[in-house]
């Protein structure tokens, strides 16, 4: 079975359709699907929507690109929300140096914060992380993230890594899952390829980012959670493992980082 741990099933591009590509999922080996909180609406969507179907799980938390408004009572609006028994994570948090939609000490500010509030929760952290390798980096050792109930749980998982695979090795080695997309397929993946080879199979989780980043042959289109397979294959072809292994061993990471 397969285990999508990020997409983004509450965007409009899925309106129309969502119902009817979700009851595709299982003839697609596709078993459960963690729906990304990326704001405060998008976080409330994930919640309604795991309510909706069992297969699907939700995290709440504010991207980099929307902090810029945040105030201190969203924080307890998260709280409130990450109350809710399908909440698995606080996420998608982090830096964005590439967009600078919010000025750079507000994106810290508000990073920090919410890793202060996953830390009082005891939920591991989806993080994102643009042209901020190093401040994120730091800022995630700065918080030391732990699950007192749970010491052997992970922290968290660097979703869409784009850092090199000494910086991975060094998050693998501190307890981070690394989130590996389509951009495995690209040809210009060369250096994520270097970082599926340097770490192990058993700190990687599969993910889509859907509606984007669509895996070849489908780049540029919209992106599913079907789609998981062409990324499980690449990652066997760089580890020398069969699909039916990575999928396996995935499944299982997912499970370890979400639901333990």
């Amino acid at each position: 079975m397969i285990f999508e741990s990020h997409a983004h099933y509450d965007n409009p591009q899925f309106y129309k359709d969502r119902e009817a590509l979700f009851k595709e999922f299982p003839e697609n080996n596709i078993q459960y699907v963690i729906n990304v909180g990326a704001d405060m609406r998008s976080s409330r969507l994930s919640i309604e929507l795991a309510k909706r179907y069992p297969f699907l799980f939700a995290t709440v938390g504010v991207h980099p690109h929307d902090v810029g408004d945040m105030k201190e009572e969203d924080l307890e609006r998260l709280i409130h929300l990450a109350a809710y028994e399908k909440v698995v994570a606080i996420g998608e948090i982090g830096l964005d140096y590439y967009y600078d939609h919010a000025p750079r000490s507000i994106q810290k500010l508000w990073f920090r914060e919410q890793l202060k509030l996953a830390n009082e929760l005891a939920l591991p952290v989806v993080i994102h992380s643009r042209e901020a390798s190093q401040d994120t980096y730091d800022i995630l050792m700065e918080a030391k993230l732990h699950n007192e109930h749970n010491l052997d749980r992970p922290k968290g998982v660097i979703h869409c890594y784009s850092g090199h695979a000494e910086m991975a090795l060094d998050y693998v080695k501190e307890g981070f899952m690394i989130g590996i997309g389509g951009v495995i397929t690209f040809k210009n993946g060369k250096k994520l390829r270097e970082v599926v080879e340097a770490i192990p199979l058993e700190s990687i989780v599969v993910e889509t980012d859907a509606p984007y980043l669509a895996p070849e042959p489908y780049r540029g289109k919209r992106n599913d959670s079907r789609y998981l397979k062409y990324i499980i294959e690449e990652i066997g072809k760089i580890k020398g493992r069969s699909p039916e292994d990575v999928e396996d061993i995935t499944y299982q990471n997912g499970k370890r980082l979400f639901f333990d």
